[in-house]
């Protein structure tokens, strides 16, 4: 959105597609039409303008990207399964599945018929392919994680055997695939639910290579949509896919267009330019008088990240002390505004498993921070970590993406307040958010190239998984603050914790896994795993012409949604 998803951590916001724009914005109710129903404007007026806040699409290819979990991905590709508006799990290209007794192999019938965007059909093989593809070392998936419970998956990733074909994915005939897992897990469906998992078509890649994606108007995918057009420097043209074996769109075209930042877009908006924008925290009081004012509460959080790798940030008390030297309430209401809700939470409030009870790091309540107990924690620290003086530290950095000039004036808000209650001065780093997603997955494993940055999540499926294990977990893509894999004296108990998410991730006694999970979480926050800034909301608004047009709490549209999207006359 957000890590390498969305990473949803866009993509979602700031992770340069729709979802993207909405994740990092801050929230959302819709404004009621006062016509219902009203008539749709003629055909050739069904043209759909849509800002690319900051840039192109960090890749088009779902087993690359990090913004898979809403359009235009879920329109362009499908999977066997897809996510509700509500957070339930459907199945999509498959017409039925059913799971073994020992929770270990989910068996997926397809649809009959089902083809791809060029016309040709789409069988079990095809999904196979898909999936194994993600996790071809070759492919150089950063999302892979979402597929990690499959039955080989570190012997595929690592090279160690060339296939999971045949392994944990068995083809029994066109109709029929078996997907074998290491674990039993409650949360499999979701992960499947993800880009990763969608289908794609093996002939285009066989005749592009990498280049794939930018000849997608030859095929390629099998979502209600397909590509009329796509180019790097001005954007992506969708138009109605007749082969998809659903709905067929109201809209007769999408275009996404390449775009500047938040404030620009939003001013592009008023002007007719886009049917729809985020709205920036300083232009609100304004949007929300306007018809098409929308605001959504999110499942997604924003954060600084810390990388227990660089010193002297493998210290618990001094980062102990940077969490709890930040007054939340006062920055956030200031910079942000009114529809975002400032937390210590990992997990945010909505997501099963959301603990009211939980505390911030040293037991300190409530989102003002300790200042008193923040400067004690540092000098603690300092003595521990082996420094005399502050003047002994390390230089200390904190990086944040200049996409988005809300989360800019935060992160210079709170390094002030740094300097103001713990002495140290944080040198502030601006950059893309690709450009930031890239070196948090550059930064797993190593000191650098990130210290401390501002990232994003939004919620893949509604599970405290998709916060806890996926973040902290051993082993994961996403665990770019090193936690667990470090020399710090805490190292061992982190490791503890993994185990104790790795457990709740299999248990199949809810009450017991969430009790595991809170548990994990309360520990992680103690220790400063990041520190949680503001649970979000979607703050936006729309052409009042759009109907139908709402992205939900995970911050996507559901697929089944753009079968009712159009514009009135």
């Amino acid at each position: 959105m957000q890590p390498k998803k969305k990473l949803r951590l866009a993509s979602l916001l700031s992770i340069l597609c729709a979802l993207s724009l909405f994740i990092a914005a801050c929230g959302g109710a819709s404004t009621p039409s006062t016509q219902k129903n009203p008539a749709a404007a003629p055909a050739d007026k069904q043209i759909l303008h849509i800002p690319l806040e900051g840039g192109d699409f960090d890749s088009l290819d779902p087993a690359l990207t990090s913004g898979g979990l809403g359009d235009p991905y879920n329109i362009i590709f499908n999977g066997l399964v897809t996510t509700q508006d509500d957070g339930s799990i459907i199945d999509q290209l498959a017409a039925s599945h059913s799971v073994s007794s020992d929770g270990l192999t989910y068996t997926f019938t397809l649809r009959p018929n089902l083809k791809f965007s060029d016309g040709t059909p789409l069988t079990a093989s095809d999904v196979a392919y898909s999936i194994n593809r993600t996790l071809l070392p070759a492919t150089q998936s950063d999302v892979r994680v979402y597929l990690s419970l499959l039955k080989d998956f570190d012997k595929v990733t690592s090279g160690t055997i060339p296939t999971l074909i045949g392994d944990s994915l068995i083809v029994k005939d066109d109709k029929t695939i078996s997907i074998v897992l290491s674990k039993p897990a409650a949360y499999f469906l979701g992960a499947l639910s993800y880009s990763t998992s969608f289908v794609v078509e093996k002939k285009l890649i066989d005749k592009y290579g990498n280049t794939w994606t930018d000849h997608l108007e030859e095929g390629g995918g099998c979502g209600p949509f397909k590509v009329k057009s796509y180019s790097h420097t001005t954007g992506l043209v969708l138009v109605p896919n007749p082969y998809y074996f659903g709905f067929q769109p109201k809209l007769t075209e999408i275009q996404y267009i390449i775009a500047a930042d938040r404030d620009s877009n939003y001013k592009a908006f008023q002007v007719g330019q886009f049917d729809l924008a985020p709205v920036p925290p300083s232009q609100d009081e304004v949007a929300a008088t306007k018809p098409g004012y929308q605001v959504v509460p999110a499942l997604a959080s924003r954060f600084i990240g810390l990388n227990y790798l660089s010193k002297p940030l493998d210290n618990i008390k001094i980062r102990q002390a940077f969490a709890l030297a930040i007054n939340k309430d006062l920055i956030i209401n200031h910079i942000i505004g009114k529809f975002v809700t400032p937390s210590n939470h990992i997990v945010p409030k909505g997501i099963p498993g959301y603990n009211p009870n939980l505390t911030g790091p040293a037991g300190v309540r409530g989102t003002t921070g300790d200042q008193a107990k923040a400067k004690q924690l540092l000098q603690q620290g300092l003595q521990e970590a082996g420094y005399s003086s502050l003047s002994q530290l390390p230089s200390i950095s904190i990086t944040y993406s200049i996409d988005y000039k809300a989360g800019a004036d935060t992160i210079s808000a709170i390094a002030n307040e740094w300097k103001q209650v713990l002495g140290i001065s944080v040198k502030l780093i601006g950059v893309h958010g690709t450009d930031l997603i890239k070196q948090e997955a550059d930064t797993v494993g190593h000191s650098g190239p990130l210290q401390m940055w501002y990232g994003n999540w939004g919620a893949d499926y509604p599970d405290p998984q998709d916060w806890l294990t996926l973040f902290f977990g051993k082993g994961t893509d996403h665990n770019t603050f090193n936690y667990g894999q470090n020399n710090s004296s805490d190292a061992a108990q982190q490791q503890a914790v993994q185990a104790e998410m790795a457990q709740a991730d299999g248990e199949s006694d809810n009450a017991t896994r969430i009790k595991l999970y809170n548990d994990a979480e309360q520990k992680i926050v103690n220790d400063v795993g990041w520190i949680t800034t503001y649970q979000s909301s979607y703050v936006y608004s729309v052409n009042p012409k759009l109907q139908n047009w709402r992205i939900n709490s995970l911050g996507a549209l559901a697929t089944e949604d753009w079968a009712n999207i159009y514009l009135a006359q």
